[in-house]
């Protein structure tokens, strides 16, 4: 007879059940009376049957109340789109580049003689014209020069004139009169020595006018004067390599700039067939335009470290829009196409290896699909090379909720009659 245990102070183990305890009351839980199982079934079976019984009388209810209001409701309008027509049209291709403006002529003026500067006749940033007075320097140390040149060339004209005489007497001496050989032979050389001064000094007399003549600095070119270097009263040393001032020919002046060697092949081939091919300048974002001249000269190569190849343009700038060493956007001419078919850029769609428009069908209810090819897009405009006639309407917007063969509402197009 086995006993259950027990703690140290003899009591036995409290909350311990027997396995044969626990699974007797499980069960217990578990079983149901026969009579509920008996109810519930009866419960399902008669639900069952009132529905089947009712099928037939609720189905003339409900079509009296759905059908009618699903007839009376409006069908659905197709959406509603805008449309283009296609044009046939004049539109020029441009590529646009990115250049520099490089002036013809850049002169930084300087003195030629050493002096005291005592006149700037110029305004900063004013535009001079070729041999207008710049500066001028203080020229009364290169008069006295002169005057003195002048002075030495009057004495040795006077001895040239003396010599020549001596020679006239020697020739022309009265009858039993004469001179030795040597005495004719002195006379000849001292003639030649003063006519040989008498050259010095003229050569004297015009590097003095010509010092002179440097006192005062005039404009080598036409352009735009910039800062002063220097001011009046200042002394000016002819080695100075800064200078007066700087000016810059304005007018005309040309533009650097680079294309895609992929471009050469067009660019050469308007060049052939345009001896002026137009070439346009606008401002950082393409909105102003600043000048517009006409491309003359092609670099000889092709930059073999960003594959772009150097062409240079001349403008005019009558209006001064264009400095040296500005960047511009460029707007190079490379093809006119003539006659093109054109239409708003917005029509164009993409498909998954092909592009394609919705074209309006006659009936003005309907579009569907046409395939093209686009020669270039540009502000909003696309030239369409084919899959499109002059006349074609193509939808623009609304494009989203189209399908082929589908059905549209056009503007203005109000709803049909029922």
């Amino acid at each position: 007879m086995s006993t259950a245990p027990k703690l140290d102070d003899g009591d036995p183990l409290v909350g311990v059940v027997a396995p044969n305890e626990s699974n007797r009351s499980k069960a217990t839980r578990n079983t149901k009376p026969w009579w509920y199982k008996l109810l519930s079934f009866l419960l399902v079976a008669s639900l069952v049957g009132f529905g089947y019984w009712t099928r037939g009388r609720w189905e003339p209810i409900l079509e009296g109340w759905i059908r009618p209001a699903a007839a009376n409701r409006p069908k659905p309008r197709p959406p509603l789109v805008s449309i283009a027509e296609a044009k046939q049209d004049t539109i020029p291709q441009f590529i646009n580049c990115l250049g520099t403006v490089t002036a013809f002529n850049n002169v930084t003026v300087k003195s030629r003689v050493d002096g005291e500067l005592v006149e700037v006749a110029f305004q900063e940033g004013q535009m001079v014209q070729e041999g207008q007075l710049i500066a001028r320097i203080d020229s009364r140390t290169f008069d006295a020069a002169l005057n003195q040149a002048k002075g030495q060339l009057d004495r040795d004209l006077a001895a040239l004139e003396l010599a020549r005489l001596n020679v006239e007497r020697s020739k022309n001496l009265p009858t039993g009169g004469t001179l030795s050989q040597q005495e004719l032979d002195e006379l000849q050389a001292v003639y030649k020595q003063a006519f040989a001064l008498v050259d010095v000094d003229r050569a004297l007399v015009a590097n003095a006018q010509l010092q002179v003549a440097y006192c005062n600095i005039a404009a080598p070119i036409s352009g735009r004067v910039g800062l002063r270097q220097v001011d009046r009263g200042n002394m000016i040393q002819a080695n100075n390599p800064n200078g007066i001032a700087v000016i810059t020919q304005l007018q005309p002046i040309s533009v650097v700039f680079s294309i895609p060697q992929d471009e050469i092949l067009r660019v050469q081939k308007q060049l052939i067939e345009n001896s002026a091919v137009p070439v346009i300048a606008f401002d950082r974002t393409f909105q102003n335009k600043l000048a517009q001249g006409t491309l003359t000269a092609i670099d000889n190569q092709v930059d073999s470290t960003t594959g772009t190849l150097r062409l240079k343009a001349v403008f005019e700038n009558q209006e001064g829009l264009l400095f040296p060493n500005q960047f511009v956007n460029i707007r190079l001419l490379v093809k006119q196409w003539t006659d093109a078919i054109v239409i708003p850029s917005s029509a164009v769609q993409r498909g998954a290896d092909f592009l394609y428009v919705y074209v309006v069908q006659s009936d003005n209810e309907s579009v569907d699909v046409a395939k093209v090819q686009v020669a270039f897009a540009e502000a909003g405009r696309s030239v369409i090379s084919e899959g499109l006639s002059k006349g074609d309407r193509v939808v623009t917007e609304g494009t989203d909720k189209l399908q082929p063969k589908g059905k549209i509402t056009l503007p203005g197009a109000g709803p049909k009659p029922r």
